[in-house]
């Protein structure tokens, strides 16, 4: 009798312990591309605004990547604003393919003219590749 109650306990653990593990899981991925391309666009647009290219460009497609050194990639984008604020307003997806509209708030560096923060909504495509995300890039 003893022996069958700790089977039921071991199996209670076991099936408790697989159900906290599942909803980790699922609180880490996801559940939908449009909420992964939406964590993945503001992951992107907070990098290149603190200045962090490196980790910008870990979100680029692996094809770019193979084509396109970390340097490249830096100087394709000026440094003619600095970035205040950035909000993915809405995402749509197909199979392997999502849009992020993105608006980004900016201040313009021009000499001498202070024209104040400026919004401005980029539209980026994100591939789905070997299961993940990553913002296209052009060559």
């Amino acid at each position: 009798m003893l022996k069958k109650i700790s089977m039921r306990r071991a199996n209670a653990v076991l099936v408790g312990a697989g159900m906290l593990f599942l909803a980790g899981c699922a609180a880490i991925a996801p559940a939908k591309p449009e909420d992964a391309v939406a964590q993945r666009a503001k992951a992107f647009w907070d990098a290149r605004s603190a200045g962090r290219a490196d980790k910008a460009y870990a979100l680029v497609t692996p094809s770019y990547r193979k084509v396109r050194s970390l340097e490249q990639f830096q100087r394709s984008f000026g440094t003619t604003f600095s970035v205040k604020d950035v909000t993915v307003v809405k995402v749509t997806c197909e199979v392997e393919r999502c849009v992020a509209r993105t608006r980004i708030d900016v201040n313009p560096a021009l000499l001498g003219v202070d024209v104040g923060t400026v919004s401005t909504h980029v539209d980026e495509v994100w591939l789905l590749e070997d299961g993940q995300w990553w913002r296209h890039q052009d060559l």
